[in-house]
């Protein structure tokens, strides 16, 4: 089974597949399964390590904990489960995020400034949601099931995403941090692809079907499925690797200005980048930021914690281009390239927007997607951080051109110029 089939078939769920018998202990088992997954990963953290907030783009692990289950409180108990009670009043507006129509919320920019509560009434806070949640899974009837499995997704998928932010957070969190802890002292990063020679798929001129058009979870930003012009293109079957970059950086790529976009350079050479986030020059020698603590940097690994606009300009250096979303999607439809998922995402130059006919979905949860589609880009693929289960050839992941704290790398596209 190539690796995109697999993390296809890992992502398949939903009530369609699944008689009204078993329904109930599918979201039984998916709901335990994804939130004991945010509490392992949340395992390693001190209090103190829960609290922080390194920058704005980011937030405390307690928070992620404490807003994955005011979305449940939020979504599902409070209009479908009669007679619950929000566990705590103040509890919407501390760990609401982004949606308007749900009410007011605390300043993103400020969530690390919340001592209280402390890390464990936010335990205390998953388990009496969990409880209630379990209760409400247990009890309810099957026709209501059915009705709420596609929301029971959605919070779901929801929770996975803040387990890869908690990572991503933390380690910026520990890169601070002039002792560079570890957050898993054994941890390892998966190994790369092994390279077989065959360096460029060719992606023939065609038509081709993009977009999410089959079974199981999928978000809205996903769809509707239509067609685009893919090609004559080559795609780079492996990631750039580090040992690439660092012949970047030794040829003058930091400072060369004709290799960036205006607001890239503005902002590398404002912000002091001379290498890809989390690494750090020791003597001479390139060492990397990782969730194990620091490390030297491996040639043969594929980059990482790099912005679109370095991206964009190592794609120049090398005389090459980043592909489009759909040239990626075509190549790894094919499974034509090589750690497509569970290495780094992959940055494309395809500008964060709705497909033609998108709309989003009726309610507060039309806000997940749709009113963040502009002056962002798209990453494809999945990183060593996203949980298992959670990729998709499809997923459409999406940040702002100078965001590097995130697990972002790239692959090159050639057109033959």
């Amino acid at each position: 089974m190539t690796e995109h089939a697999a993390a296809q078939k890992r992502s398949r769920g939903g009530p369609d597949l699944y008689g009204a018998s078993t329904l109930r202990r599918h979201l039984i088992d998916a709901f335990r399964t994804v939130r004991n997954e945010t509490e392992r990963r949340a395992a390693p953290l001190s209090p103190e390590d829960q609290l922080i907030q390194s920058m704005p783009d980011a937030s405390p692990a307690k928070w992620h904990r404490a807003h994955t289950t005011w979305f449940f409180e939020q979504f599902l108990l409070g209009p479908h489960c009669a007679g619950y009670t929000p566990f705590h009043p103040d509890y919407a507006f501390l760990f609401n995020s982004y949606y308007v129509t749900a009410g007011p919320r605390h300043t993103r920019a400020e969530r690390g400034h919340i001592t209280r509560p402390g890390t464990g009434e936010v335990t205390a806070y998953r388990r009496h949601v969990d409880a209630a949640m379990m209760a409400f899974l247990s009890d309810a009837d099957e026709s209501t099931l059915a009705r709420l499995a596609p929301l029971m997704d959605v919070g779901l998928n929801h929770e996975q995403q803040h387990q890869e932010l908690m990572l991503t957070d933390i380690l910026h969190a520990f890169a601070q941090n002039p002792t560079c802890p570890a957050y898993d002292k054994t941890w390892t990063p998966p190994p790369p692809a092994v390279a077989n020679g065959d360096g460029w798929v060719q992606l023939n001129e065609g038509i081709h079907n993009i977009g999410f058009g089959g079974d199981g979870f999928h978000f809205d930003n996903e769809k509707p499925v239509h067609r685009a012009l893919v090609g004559p293109v080559g795609i780079a079957r492996d990631l750039v690797t580090n040992r690439d970059w660092l012949a970047f950086i030794d040829d003058g790529g930091y400072r060369t200005a004709t290799l960036w976009l205006m607001d890239g350079f503005a902002r590398a050479t404002g912000e002091g980048w001379e290498a890809p986030g989390h690494w750090r020059n020791r003597d001479g020698t390139w060492h990397i930021m990782t969730l194990g603590g620091l490390r030297p940097v491996d040639p043969d690994a594929p980059v990482s914690h790099v912005s679109y606009y370095e991206a964009d300009a190592f794609a120049r250096w090398a005389g090459k281009h980043l592909p489009t979303e759909m040239e990626w999607e075509v190549a790894a439809r094919g499974g034509h390239l090589h750690d497509a998922f569970g290495i780094a995402w992959q940055w494309t130059r395809s500008a964060y927007a709705p497909y033609p006919g998108y709309r989003p979905v009726d309610g507060t949860l039309g806000e997940y997607n749709g009113k963040f589609m502009v002056n962002q880009y798209v990453l494809r693929g999945s990183s060593l951080a996203t949980p298992e289960g959670h990729s998709r050839l499809t997923y459409r992941n999406f940040f702002y051109p100078h965001h590097r704290w995130q697990f972002s790398g790239l692959r090159l596209a050639d057109y033959g110029d």
